[in-house]
């Protein structure tokens, strides 16, 4: 099931894309602009987010209603936004495996001479538009009028909290790690990943559905502890993976001073000695492969990587707790917690 809606979903992406350009006419507007978003916006990726819209759906509904797909779409292009100005933030020159959306309006500009803007510039603008894109999916879908009212409200908030979990988390990252606490992380991790990626598209196909609000209720404090559980993850693989795995630099989080709960773990085992290294590491700009091999060691010598592991795992026993006890129909209650086991085991 889960293979059939990831191919109808990408499916869905080249239609509205073709769709969008002849409603908007955004590469009559501009050709580079148009051809650097279907890009980025195309390359392959696990479409998490309209996944989870469409399988709460369906869980809930009788039957498929039009424009299901490419209202799910809205999720994912909420993503890529947001990846676009992430990428700029952490100064990430790739992504997916390819060069960020900055990285390739900088090529582009390096050709002319004088200009006052770069290619950051351009790709804030890009990232806007396709925030434009997500809402004009959204609306695609025929449902009841109040439900989708509050289904849309529920996306635009997961973009408030998504961009405020990204603010106090530059905020944080200024902050000496020992000021920082567990709770700190956690809320982090709920506003900036959990909420958008996971809670928000379980409970806003829900709504649509026409779920009750426990069961909505349900569904997305199930999101939020596979949202804590995926980010933990994240930031293991961040730091223990190879860069192809991960489509980017594992020097990404060490050089934005990232105080992951497993850094903060780390800090809080480790002894004086190690701790100063730690705030060390943290407060250096251009961090390199060595340091990061001597983070590794202080993560594995105090314990931290097995205690994140074990916050896994604490994770997915509450969410699937949760969803156990859930009225979505058998089938896609199974398909979610396939969904889970591949992007958590």
């Amino acid at each position: 099931m889960l293979f059939k809606i990831r191919k109808r979903i990408d499916k869905e992406l080249f239609r509205f894309l073709r769709t969008l350009d002849r409603e908007y006419a955004v590469k009559k507007i501009s050709p580079l602009l148009f051809k650097h978003i279907r890009e980025f916006t195309l390359r392959k990726g696990k479409r998490i987010r309209p996944l989870l819209f469409v399988v709460a759906y369906l869980g809930f509904a009788k039957k498929e209603t039009p424009g299901l797909y490419t209202s799910a779409l809205s999720l994912e292009l909420l993503h890529d936004f947001m990846l676009v100005h992430d990428d700029i933030i952490d100064k990430s020159d790739t992504r997916r495996g390819k060069p960020s959306m900055h990285r390739m309006f900088k090529s582009y500009l390096a050709g002319y001479r004088n200009i006052k803007f770069s290619g950051q510039d351009l790709a804030i603008v890009a990232g806007d538009v396709m925030y434009a894109m997500a809402i004009d999916a959204f609306l695609a879908i025929k449902e009841n009028m109040v439900r989708k009212e509050r289904a849309l409200k529920k996306f635009i908030r997961a973009a408030i909290y998504t961009g405020g979990g990204e603010f106090i988390e530059l905020l944080c990252g200024a902050k000496n790690i020992s000021q920082t606490s567990r709770l700190d992380i956690y809320k982090i991790y709920d506003f900036k990943t959990a909420n958008y990626t996971f809670a928000t598209p379980l409970a806003s196909g829900a709504i649509l559905a026409g779920a009750d609000d426990n069961q909505v209720k349900r569904l997305f404090q199930y999101g939020l502890y596979l949202g804590r559980a995926f980010q933990i993850k994240d930031d293991i693989l961040g730091m223990f993976s190879n860069e192809k795995k991960i489509g980017k630099s594992n020097l990404t989080d060490l050089k934005e001073a990232k105080q992951t709960l497993l850094i903060w773990r780390a800090f809080n085992q480790a002894d004086k000695k190690n701790k100063k290294i730690i705030k060390n590491l943290l407060g250096k700009i251009n961090a390199d492969r060595k340091d990061l091999l001597r983070m590794r060691k202080i993560v594995m010598d105090t314990g931290a990587l097995d205690y994140c592991q074990k916050q896994i795992q604490n994770s997915m026993n509450r969410a699937q707790a949760l969803i156990t006890n859930s009225r979505i129909s058998p089938a896609y209650k199974h398909t979610l917690q396939t969904l889970a086991k591949e992007l958590l085991l």
